[in-house]
């Protein structure tokens, strides 16, 4: 056997037994043996470098430093599940599926929620590719040279695996691991870590992949995504995942009704304090993925699918004082602040009171022993006052009349539960807020500035509003606290790129109230530039497609503000993105006013790239046909519940070859 051969026998024989180790949990050598091999492997690559495999499992090891990570756009969007927390909610999401599909005849796969990091894995000619976290459902931060050490994942896969897909995960600590790490950091006097989850989170931002490798990491995968992949259901994707190498969480079972769920929701809300690592619930599918693909997405989860949520630990304290926060919007948010306690893995402090009708409510007072829950186990909220331990000189609370920060008197309009301070433009945190919002990620997403950078620079007098930022100097920037001529220069430049970013971004980047990141997609699609926009009437306004009075009437009173319009006249000035480019524009606006519904499997389209054929001609797609639909385009296997109410409407039903005609014609 010459060299290249021994190196690649190693190579194998190495990948196979982390795969028993990691993936099996079925070791059949002694870590001792292992590693014996493994320094083997690492003197022989070392001699003859000439062999290199970016894939060996040498590799594992890490040692490669990520100074900055890369945000990449997702293929596939990540979505986010709607969450349930009782039988009646989870029988309700069934009648829901029944009725998108017009049958009861389903099944569904019941799987563990675990409780950690998302990823999406990309995998090409069974390679791993590209590893990004969830980030925001539409990108994230590319990390992976991080994800590559964790020993769980596999480099290279082994089977009839396609071609290209991507697999989603989750990347979590086991308790035993967390247990240990922390153990480990207080015999060397640090500070131990709060929960795995966070842990698990925060190690795949780390820069140093070696610090990486350390951490006992694992990484359990649910999910396949891409285009013609070789399974009907979700069942059988994830035994597919098994044979290609993936660690997929054997607990998942197949349930052929809604009394088998929760016979398997009811078995490990007692058994999933004995598992190696934390679960908050029980994620239910539809098994079939045609009929997956029929129910759709809402605009953030997918409607075949949901979250039961485990009943939230419940924890009181005392709650030591109120007070109020300011938003950009103006909105004020009241917040207890609550002797530290310990709440599902957490020290939690604080949490949101949401108003003065919610204070009044639950009657709530400084002093009061509350009862306090982590809403969908995330965020904690105070669900009830414990009054048996009520102070007898307590009083009840009195909601400011006055802004906490700039002494404004607070303003509350009719059938709105929030207060606000009308002091738009002298209001330090929603001067702030505005600026903090303007350079965020789905808005002008301006690297090198941060939140906290943001208010060093307002509270140092250089801006005043997002368009004082294209004004910024390099050398005033590096006198600031923790800014470094590097960190200026690269604030700087990341200011002057945000140039390019397109107008529907910039639009939701300008923070006009109620106009979030799809209704500022639709007006600029609409209105082409931010003149047309800003001379559009009311009634010009309420007949886009989706835009209501409300949000008409906060765009009208936003360029009615004359300082709110110079605004807008400075970022021109310095070329910002204020109209659509040829690039944003539609291929044509042929299909202008008509819905459109996509239903079945086709042949020379994916269901995505009808969709997408559909808006950039014009087009709307709907998701449930109406009265209001004007074709149903149907492909094989189209769900019947569809096609009975396309008929009862009168609706016109195409085939995806008279769709290209139209689209043609």
């Amino acid at each position: 056997m010459n060299i290249e051969q021994q190196i690649n026998a190693l190579r194998e024989e190495l990948n196979q037994h982390n795969h028993n180790y990691y993936v099996l949990d079925a070791p059949t050598i002694s870590d001792f043996e292992f590693d014996i091999k493994l320094k083997e492997l690492q003197d022989l690559e070392a001699k003859h470098p000439e062999y290199y495999d970016a894939d060996s499992p040498t590799l594992r090891v890490g040692g490669a430093v990520t100074k900055n990570f890369n945000t990449i756009a997702h293929e596939y969007r990540m979505y986010s599940l709607d969450n349930s927390y009782s039988k009646e909610e989870l029988l309700e999401w069934e009648k829901r599926v029944h009725r998108g599909l017009g049958t009861d005849n389903v099944q569904y796969t019941c799987e563990l929620k675990y409780d950690g990091a998302s990823i999406s894995i990309t995998y090409e000619n069974g390679k791993l590719s590209r590893a990004v976290t969830r980030g925001d459902g539409f990108q994230g931060d590319e990390v992976t040279t991080n994800i590559k050490t964790i020993r769980a994942v596999p480099l290279k896969l082994k089977g009839d695996y396609p071609e290209k897909f991507e697999i989603r995960g989750e990347i979590i600590l086991p308790l035993e691991g967390f247990a240990k790490m922390n153990q480990d950091i207080l015999a060397n006097g640090g500070t131990a870590y709060a929960n795995p989850r966070n842990t698990a989170s925060g190690s795949l931002k780390l820069q140093d992949s070696a610090e990486v490798a350390k951490r006992p990491l694992d990484c359990l995968l649910y999910s396949l995504i891409g285009n013609n992949l070789p399974v009907a259901t979700q069942f059988e994707g994830l035994d597919k995942a098994r044979h290609w190498g993936f660690k997929v969480p054997k607990e998942a079972r197949l349930a052929k009704n809604m009394e088998e769920v929760m016979q398997f929701i009811g078995h490990w809300d007692i058994h999933r304090h004995e598992l190696p690592y934390e679960t908050d619930g029980v994620v239910i599918k539809v098994n079939d993925i045609h009929q997956q693909e029929e129910l759709g997405y809402t605009s953030k989860s997918p409607r075949w699918a949901i979250a039961y949520k485990f009943k939230a630990e419940r924890v009181s304290t005392r709650l030591n004082s109120i007070t109020y926060q300011v938003g950009r919007t103006g909105a004020i948010t009241p917040v207890a602040n609550l002797e530290p306690v310990q709440l599902g893995g957490t020290t939690v402090k604080r949490a949101s009171l949401h108003n003065a009708d919610q204070i009044e409510k639950l009657d709530i007072r400084e002093g009061d022993e509350v009862f306090v829950e982590k809403g969908g186990e995330i965020i904690p909220k105070i669900i009830a006052v414990d009054f048996t331990k009520r102070p007898e000189d307590s009083k009840p609370t009195i909601y400011i009349e006055k802004c906490p920060e700039c002494f404004t008197e607070l303003e509350r309009k009719e059938g709105e539960a929030q207060h606000y301070c009308p002091n738009y433009y002298g209001c330090p945190p929603q001067i702030i807020g505005r600026i903090q919002h303007y350079i965020s990620r789905k808005a002008m997403d301006i690297e090198g500035l941060g939140g906290e950078t943001v208010a060093l620079l307002y509270n140092s007098d250089l801006v005043h509003n997002y368009a004082d930022l294209y004004e910024l100097k390099k050398e005033q920037v590096v006198p600031l606290e923790r800014m470094a001529d590097k960190s200026a220069e690269n604030l700087i430049n990341g200011i002057a790129a945000s140039k390019q970013i397109p107008f529907e971004r910039v639009l939701y980047a300008l923070g006009i109230r109620y106009v979030g990141e799809t209704v500022a997609k639709k007006l600029a699609k609409h209105y082409k530039n931010i003149d047309n926009l800003a001379n559009a009437s009311l009634m010009d306004l309420v007949l886009v497609d989706e835009i209501g009075e409300r949000i008409a009437q906060s765009v009208i009173e936003f360029f009615e503000n004359e300082e709110n319009r110079k605004l807008v006249e400075r970022l021109k000035s310095y070329g910002v993105q204020l109209e659509t480019t040829a690039a944003d524009t539609s291929v044509s606006d042929m299909l202008a006013g008509k819905i459109f519904v996509v239903s079945g499997v086709f042949a020379k389209f994916s269901r995505d790239e009808l969709k997408k054929a559909i808006e950039d001609n014009g087009g709307k797609v709907g998701s449930s046909i109406s009265s209001k639909t004007d074709y149903v385009i149907a492909g094989d296997n189209m769900g019947p519940a569809k096609l009975e109410k396309a008929n009862q409407l009168g609706v016109k039903i195409i085939s995806e070859d008279e769709f290209i005609s139209l689209v043609s014609s």
